[in-house]
């Protein structure tokens, strides 16, 4: 574990043990609601792959082009 990873903890440990019960509540739903992003976003990324391999993506210069022409 890293030392900033550790000194965070170790700050929000303490402020864990003085904060309010509907504070501790607001805590767990923002670490869920983050998990859930997470998850999100890896299934979005593991469809994009599947997407490139049954289609192809757009090589990069034609991107390049594109951009150029708006």
């Amino acid at each position: 574990m890293t030392q900033r990873r550790q000194a965070l903890l170790k700050a929000i440990q303490e402020r864990l043990e003085q904060a309010y019960e509907d504070t501790l509540e607001d805590v767990i739903e923002l670490l869920d609601i983050r998990a859930s992003e997470d998850k999100e976003d890896l299934k979005a990324m593991k469809e994009g792959r599947e997407d490139i391999k049954k289609h192809g993506s757009i090589p990069w210069e034609q991107v390049k082009q594109e951009l150029a022409s708006e």
